[in-house]
């Protein structure tokens, strides 16, 4: 194999002058470049891209914090991380946590020795205290979900701005009854979510029935399925249902077509994020869209930015009420 000492000898220039060029600093002439690089390219030269991250400390790689990969709503993020990641030479690595201490743990120190560089954390339940200690010498940036006081930068929406308007919506065409089918307050969106979800109500002078709000505490199709049984057994069935995910949304519908209702007939359904799955459920699913994969871009750019050393301003993004069959 091809070494550095080969690439500088036929180059005519010193080892340190290839190093130089290969880190891509500007101290080189322009014909000096070219010569190194004719060199490099006619010997066939891969420099080790393991040497040179640890002479210059770096392991270009990304930790990308998610609670479950099984939740289809972190797909289109991760996509748009990637694309930016891999344009600048950086790799993800993907780590689910289960939201559980243990395995953040071991996922931290992988940034404390140095073999990642930072962090994008999308975990909602992640160590807050933990993750605000490493981000006073290491680089992370939260992504969807976040804390408010935490300092760490964030890209998000506005959830309470997009729940009020998907309860508007339903209020606009007509219903008074709609229930509530929310995560757990410990999050913050489910919080926002919540506070939007009443801000419609109060604007239209729609008293606040606590029956209407059942909390989960997973976001998972099954989870829709229990949560929406409790509201089909209410006595005064409300009309619509704002669930805070997708997820919990789809399974709504499958358990409200297993009791013989109808929706939007009987029951109208809106759902928040727009995964792919909200078009491919019978009626399709009015939802909150996310921008998830610009959500995805802007977070790594945020993220090397930060890695770069420069300062970063927290980002709100907009969302959209996509209109469908289930409304």
């Amino acid at each position: 194999m091809t070494n550095i000492q080969q690439v500088a000898k036929q180059a005519g220039v010193s080892v340190a002058t290839v190093s130089r060029v290969l880190n891509g600093q500007n101290t080189v002439s322009s014909k000096t470049r070219i010569k190194v690089e004719e060199a490099i390219k006619n010997l066939n030269y891969e420099p080790s891209m393991l040497g040179r991250n640890l002479r210059n400390s770096e392991s270009r790689i990304l930790l990308i914090l998610i609670p479950s990969i099984s939740n289809p709503f972190y797909l289109e993020i991760i996509k748009g991380i990637e694309q930016i990641a891999l344009s600048q030479n950086y790799n993800i690595l993907l780590c689910e946590t289960d939201s559980n201490p243990e395995k953040e743990n071991i996922y931290f120190d992988l940034v404390r020795k140095k073999m990642a560089d930072g962090i994008i954390s999308m975990d909602p339940a992640v160590n807050i205290e933990t993750l605000k200690e490493l981000a006073e010498k290491y680089s992370i940036i939260q992504c969807s979900e976040y804390n408010l006081d935490s300092g760490i930068p964030y890209v998000t929406i506005d959830n309470e701005e997009a729940s009020y308007r998907a309860v508007k919506h339903l209020i606009q065409i007509g219903h008074k009854k709609i229930a509530l089918m929310n995560s757990d307050e410990k999050f913050l969106y489910a919080r926002q979510r919540e506070m939007g979800y009443q801000r419609a109500l109060e604007e239209h002078e729609i008293p606040l029935n606590d029956d209407y709000i059942i909390y989960t505490k997973h976001l998972g199709f099954e989870h829709g399925q229990q949560a929406v049984k409790k509201i089909l057994a209410i006595q005064d069935r409300p009309t619509a249902i704002f669930a805070v995910s997708d997820l919990l949304a789809i399974g709504a519908l499958k358990e409200i077509n297993a009791s013989g209702l109808h929706v939007p007939k009987d029951i109208a359904v809106i759902g928040f994020d727009k995964i792919d799955f909200s078009n491919m459920t019978n009626p399709t699913l009015t939802t909150i869209a996310q921008p998830m994969y610009k959500m995805g871009t802007v977070a790594a750019e945020m993220l090397i930015d930060k890695i770069r050393g420069n300062d970063v301003d927290n980002v709100i993004l907009n969302y959209e009420l996509v209109l469908r069959e289930s409304t």
